[in-house]
């Protein structure tokens, strides 16, 4: 398997990373694409990734860390890819739950991300909370056909799952769906998406399955079997037959 949400950048893994890559590789996980929030991080993760080869990075900007983008930041953005091609752009979006930085301040960053990820040929790695609508739109305004992506940690309705399948979206299942409280959307949205658009991840640290005994403190990209065997049981799939799928569409998509 190959965990493609995996904020590597905290001191939970970067304090021993042979270990959390070690772990990882003993649980089926071979591979883990490092997502960056800002253009520091995404510095930081293009000179980690180079000095171990499971890892892949992102470069981007999230919507929390939009009032961060400037008027070069496309600049700086376009001479690290020339330099160190990542597989994806972002985490980009639009988060409008907890407006971190402005709904402005993530418009401006946003669009010039899907206007980048178009002139270097880059899928978009997608965040989108309290946004559908907007983010639907902007991505049909400014990419349209073009667009490739994942739509990350999706948690949505079947209604929404349809409208990022229209844009050709891929969709990112985490340990959400293993959650008896909050998951029910997405256990239900689940069977709807395509084999072929379906990804893997964890989002660790955060979104610890919660159906782990014992109960772990944190989230680890060891852990993403426990998504799998929850997809697999919902797509009527063995584990196996799910992870052949999702680990030939990670690889499309990401051009690994």
């Amino acid at each position: 398997m190959i965990d493609i949400g995996v904020n590597i950048q905290h001191d939970f893994f970067l304090k021993d990373i042979e270990d959390t890559i070690e772990q990882s590789k003993q649980a089926g996980v071979e591979g883990m694409v490092c997502i960056a929030s800002d253009l520091e991080e995404s510095q930081f993760l293009r000179t980690l990734c180079l000095e171990h080869p499971s890892l892949w990075p992102t470069f981007g900007c999230h919507p929390h860390q939009a009032k961060s983008w400037h008027s070069n930041s496309a600049d700086e953005l376009t001479q690290m890819i020339k330099h160190n091609r990542p597989i994806a752009l972002g985490e980009t979006g639009l988060d409008f739950n907890r407006n971190y930085s402005t709904p402005d301040e993530q418009r401006y960053a946003f669009q010039e991300q899907i206007e980048l990820s178009l002139q270097h040929n880059l899928p978009l790695y997608l965040h989108e909370r309290d946004a559908h609508e907007e983010m639907v739109a902007l991505l049909r305004a400014i990419g349209g056909e073009q667009i490739t992506g994942v739509i990350h940690c999706f948690t949505g309705s079947i209604e929404q799952l349809e409208n990022y399948l229209a844009l050709g979206l891929h969709i990112g299942v985490t340990g959400w769906v293993c959650d008896e409280r909050r998951g029910l959307s997405l256990q239900q949205a689940v069977p709807h998406i395509p084999l072929d658009r379906l990804l893997l991840e964890t989002d660790a640290p955060y979104l610890l399955p919660r159906n782990i005994r014992p109960r772990p403190k944190k989230n680890h990209p060891k852990y993403l079997p426990w998504v799998a065997a929850e997809v697999a049981r919902l797509k009527g799939l063995s584990q196996d037959e799910l992870v052949a799928h999702t680990m030939a569409n990670t690889k499309r998509l990401f051009a690994l």
